[in-house]
């Protein structure tokens, strides 16, 4: 599993029942549904999929053969993300937003929602079910920049705007602001460093579905969360007309 600035990976074989697979994004969803329908079980990188209908498809065909289809989220085991989870627990979000900035992306990983996946799935897991009431896109081509801004709603219409920044040499920030009822939490906060790496706590969960140590009802939860951020991911590429 790779941070998503990295080279992507050719598939790698794990053991003859499971595998993981590091391949562009055409390639990447033909060899999912191949092992797939082949009966295996699989572990993916985020995203799992360029567009939301391809990443159903995924799902359909994984929940049909019996199959576990686990989508690697490391960036909700992070020590600082459970921290920050701990802190809006139980708070009353008014607004807030999430700005993430970084270096320019290799060819392949998609448009800015795709690509961030990561920081909408902090914000669906950390609010709920939101929905898109507004999307732009900016991009200077010769400057190698590009942006993408998305309005995005909770579930009580609460605002949150969620910004994608990315240009060659822009260092890497994540700067948030959430306004909750008699609170407002402007900065991450800081943990210690985890005893397990993040990589090896994503596979001991894969391994733990393997096993039959998740719940249905938490495999029901994750995929529907998993999912939710791609249809997000789907309807602001759609408004900021990026095919």
């Amino acid at each position: 599993m790779w941070q998503e600035e990295a080279r992507i990976e050719p598939t790698t074989f794990r053991s003859q029942d499971d595998y993981s697979t590091k391949e562009p994004q055409s390639p990447y969803v033909c060899v999912c549904l191949m092992f797939l329908q082949a009966g295996k079980h699989v572990c993916v990188e985020y995203p799992m999929a360029l567009s939301y209908q391809a990443a159903v498809q995924l799902w359909d065909l994984a929940q049909k053969k019996g199959v576990v289809l686990h989508e690697e989220h490391i960036e909700l085991l992070t020590e600082d993300y459970k921290q920050l989870k701990k802190e809006v627990e139980g708070k009353t979000l008014l607004e807030g937003s999430l700005h993430f900035a970084g270096g320019a992306l290799k060819p392949g990983f998609g448009f800015l929602a795709f690509s961030g996946i990561a920081r909408l799935s902090w914000l669906a897991d950390l609010f709920g079910e939101l929905s898109v009431s507004a999307a732009t896109f900016e991009e200077d081509a010769e400057q190698g920049y590009s942006k993408m801004t998305a309005q995005l709603l909770t579930s009580d219409s609460k605002p949150l705007t969620w910004i994608e920044e990315r240009q060659a040499g822009l260092p890497r920030t994540k700067k948030i602001n959430f306004v909750f009822d008699g609170f407002t939490l402007t900065q991450i906060p800081p943990a210690p460093r985890g005893t397990v790496g993040l990589f090896m706590q994503d596979l001991i969960y894969f391994s733990a579905k393997l096993s039959g140590q998740v719940s249905t009802e938490e495999l029901d939860r994750e995929r529907v969360r998993i999912l939710h951020c791609l249809g997000l991911a789907q309807k602001i590429q759609d408004l900021c007309k990026v095919k």
